[in-house]
This record gives structure tokens, C-alpha cells and sequence, in this order.
């Protein structure tokens, strides 16, 4: 069982690492559901993406913290994801990481309440709501989830398992929906019976801290 109640630099360039290798190991996978309801190109551009953000941690993470490390990769997101994804989870580590500031230690609560203004952001940019077949839909549920476990006194390595258990529900969940935002939206009843991709991107992201939280 894990002891960890803080979040390190470390916590933080293990989660990116981390998801970097799922996400290159899965990038087929976000590809072709990608290629059903949008444009074919989600698992190529988080791939190159999250590449990018693992060389600026090797490059320019030397002794930030972790507020500032997710600033980092929020920004190196957004100029190196085409598509709709760098600006969206660009804005989800951005908001997140300046949420924390520069708490070298932020607490498991803390860390829940940066990554609710991340999906806060992320909203504002998309304008996505649960139901709309977007990457939203696994966001709330999993930091809802979090939230919910740090509030019942769970360990953070427990709480950030059940936010990861949440989100990789929440994107299978999204197979009947009918998209209402982005590509997938022009699509219509089209578009029922496919798993979002950005959904099932966020299920990683999710899955990847928990790992690194332990």
C-alpha cells in the first residue's frame, strides 16, 4: 500500500514518462478511434506530443517544481500538438500547474483542486460538457473521483487508483453516446457505437498517475 501523501518534481516527471510509454504503446489504438469519428490523427499527435514534453522535462525540468513542470508541459503541448488535443490538454497541465504554484510539496487535495481547474479550462476552451462524446467526459468523473476519495480520508496512491478506475470507465462509457462537439459532432447518429479518443487518451493520463503516485 502506497505512503505517499505528497506530490514531488519526481511524482510529476514519472507520471509524464510514464504516459509518454502508454501512449506511444497505444498510439494505434487512439488512432483508429480516432479514424471512426474524427480525423484520424489523435494517437500520432499525442505521441509527438507527449515525445516533446518528455525532452523539455530532460531539458529544461532540472529543480522546478511541480506546479511548474506541468506549466512546462502544458506549453510544450501546445506548440507541438496539432489538432484539437496540444491546445486541450495543453490547458489541462497548464491550469493545473498554475493552480499549484510553486508548492515544492502540494498535499493529495491540493493536487485534486489543480486538476479541477484544469478540466475548468479545458472546458472554457471546448465548451464541452459530460455527454458530448468529448474528452470531458472522462475528466469530471475522474477528478470527481479523486476529489471524493481524498475527502474520505483515502491515501492518495488509493484516491488517484480511483480516479483512474473512473476515468477508464467513463471512456468506455462514451461508446453510445452521439457526439455533440468537434469533428465527431458532423457526424450525427454516425457517430454512436465508437469510443471518444479523447476519452480514451484521458483514461491514460489518468492510469499513468496513479502508477506514479503508487
Amino acid at each position: 500500500m502506497s505512503t505517499v501523501t505528497v506530490v514531488e518534481s519526481k511524482t510529476i516527471v514519472d507520471w509524464l514518462q510514464g504516459l509518454a510509454a502508454d501512449v506511444r504503446g497505444q498510439a494505434d489504438h487512439l488512432t483508429q478511434l480516432d479514424a471512426a469519428i474524427g480525423d484520424g490523427d489523435h494517437g500520432i499527435n499525442m505521441n509527438r506530443g507527449c515525445e516533446a514534453v518528455v525532452a523539455a522535462l530532460d531539458e529544461q525540468g532540472a529543480d522546478l517544481p511541480p506546479g511548474k513542470l506541468l506549466v512546462l508541459a502544458g506549453r510544450t503541448l501546445v506548440s507541438k500538438v496539432g489538432g484539437a488535443s496540444g491546445p486541450l490538454y495543453g490547458s489541462l497541465l497548464r491550469g493545473a500547474g498554475r493552480a499549484l504554484g510553486d508548492d515544492a510539496q502540494p498535499e493529495g487535495p491540493a493536487l485534486a483542486e489543480a486538476l479541477a481547474a484544469g478540466v475548468k479550462a479545458v472546458q472554457e476552451l471546448g465548451a464541452a460538457v459530460p455527454g458530448d462524446k468529448t474528452m470531458v467526459d472522462a475528466l469530471v468523473p475522474a477528478v470527481g473521483a479523486l476529489r471524493s476519495a481524498l475527502e474520505r480520508g483515502d491515501a492518495l496512491g488509493a484516491a488517484t487508483a480511483a480516479a483512474a478506475d473512473a476515468a477508464a470507465e467513463a471512456a468506455r462509457a462514451t461508446v453510445p453516446l452521439q457526439a455533440r462537439k468537434g469533428r465527431a459532432s458532423y457526424l450525427g447518429e454516425r457517430s454512436v457505437g465508437h469510443e471518444d479518443p479523447g476519452a480514451a487518451s484521458t483514461a491514460l493520463v489518468f492510469a499513468a498517475l496513479a502508477r506514479a503516485v503508487g
